[in-house]
């Protein structure tokens, strides 16, 4: 006699089956995403109608199309010069931030020394210092130093506010390297200098591409402070470019929906360009 088979249920595969909490968290993750598009969305759509569009059906869609807009942003000159600040002040502030974070983190993940734990909470703690509490005795400093209505007034406090966040994803990369690579550096007669330009600004490329990244966003998106420091137009940065063009022209809903639009692509682009290197750049991080 033979033995009785015993019917065996097939394994489910992850592409089979998915767990029953998925379908749930995909559905608020698409309304989430739905609910940050949508005033996004809105904006950049109200930009492509007119007045008249938006006085009678403010949430419908564009009817006719009207890139007229959008043109006259663009053929103005007020615009592209905002532009130039930002540019101006992001890439300098990114520069500097990360170049002295950098700097800071090698000596902080590969050096002992005494009190260095302690300087290493001192830039962690200003993670919990923001720019709004700071923002008086700031102005006081900066117009003591004479950079009021200038770019550097905006651009040497960006950086130290900056710091804390670029040293605190930058030391875990850098205290990952090993040991090894460096004593055998020194072995072939490199100097500390030349280990660190040649060898730990490519080993920590994701991190310094991540700071970089946060960095120049957050100084594009800047508002408080050039609100401060900067009071000429001439000086303005984006920020404050929307808001005194809503200002100026606060009867044509229509084309200041189109500024808007056009000052707040830039960053999104730039983000959406960069998005893993942020996310592999701060991976990175946790696991050092």
């Amino acid at each position: 006699m033979t033995a009785p088979t015993v019917a065996r249920r097939p394994r489910r595969t992850e592409h089979q089956s998915l767990p029953w909490g998925s379908p749930v968290v995909y559905f608020v993750a698409l309304i989430v995403i739905a609910l940050m598009l949508a005033p996004i969305a809105y904006i950049i759509l109200g930009g492509f109608r007119t007045n008249a569009q938006i006085t009678t059906d403010p949430a419908g869609l564009p009817d006719p199309w009207n890139v007229g807009n959008y043109l006259t942003v663009i053929g103005g000159g007020i615009f592209w010069r905002q532009v130039l600040n930002s540019t101006i002040v992001g890439a300098v502030t990114t520069l500097g931030a990360v170049g002295l974070g950098l700097m800071a983190s090698y000596v902080l993940a590969r050096y002992q020394f005494r009190g260095r734990g302690a300087l290493y909470s001192l830039f962690a703690a200003g993670l919990m210092f923001p720019i709004t509490v700071a923002i008086t005795p700031l102005y006081i400093v900066v117009r003591n130093l004479g950079l009021m209505n200038s770019l550097a007034g905006v651009i040497l406090p960006q950086i130290a506010f900056a710091l804390p966040t670029t040293i605190i994803i930058l030391v875990p990369f850098l205290r990952a390297i090993p040991d090894e690579i460096q004593e055998s550096a020194f072995i072939d007669g490199c100097s500390r200098l030349g280990f660190f330009f040649r060898m730990v600004l490519r080993l920590s490329l994701p991190g310094v591409i991540t700071t970089g990244i946060l960095v120049f966003i957050g100084s594009w998106n800047s508002y408080l402070l050039p609100l401060f420091i900067l009071n000429k137009e001439a000086a303005f940065t984006l920020p404050l470019g929307v808001q005194a063009f809503s200002s100026q022209y606060s009867t044509d809903t229509a084309q200041v929906l189109a500024f808007t639009s056009l000052s707040m692509i830039p960053a999104l682009v730039f983000f959406s360009l960069f998005e893993r290197r942020i996310v592999g750049g701060l991976t990175g991080a946790v696991k050092g």
